[in-house]
């Protein structure tokens, strides 16, 4: 069971070779921006064929959060607002950072409610991908992490894998 408050879910899409520091100013970054609690979560999810991407693991290591893996046919269930066909190609589901988030880092849970769209990383030419969803606890409420709406159609123009 999660600490208290903690329901946020980071979805992280990424291309091999992105950064630590990329991924850790992309969350900070994208988390500030919809006005959401750093503090709020619980951990980031990727899909399995990037997990072992040094950045990403080092990215998370540096947020001080667990990095969670999810396998492409598992991602590929989830509906997202912006799918894309070079994603797809690339590791075999058309959608990582929202269908992530929203999927969250456990098996057999409900979807998350995608507050913030996938959003390109920091950076002149950016490797990664981040999307947040609210994940409510069995039978309760999500606690108060920040606006209501989270900024959900912020940053959809991103197409990095």
């Amino acid at each position: 069971m999660p600490p208290t408050g903690q329901d946020l879910v980071v979805g992280v899409g990424a291309a091999r070779g992105v950064g630590a520091e990329e991924v850790r100013a992309s969350v900070c970054a994208v988390l500030a921006r919809a006005g959401l609690a750093r503090s709020a979560v619980l951990a980031l999810v990727t899909v399995t064929a990037r997990a072992d991407e040094p950045g990403l693991v080092a990215g998370a290591a540096l947020l001080g959060l667990p990095l969670c893996a999810r396998a492409a046919e598992e991602l590929a269930a989830v509906p997202v607002p912006h799918p894309c066909e070079r994603v797809r190609a690339a590791v075999g589901t058309p959608g990582v950072a929202e269908a992530a988030a929203r999927l969250g880092p456990l098996p057999g849970t409900p979807l998350g409610e995608l507050l913030v769209a996938k959003t390109r990383g920091v950076g002149a030419r950016p490797r990664c991908t981040v999307a947040v969803a609210r994940h409510r606890p069995a039978g309760g409420r999500a606690a108060d992490t920040g606006p209501a709406d989270g900024g959900a159609n912020a940053g959809a123009d991103q197409q990095t894998p």
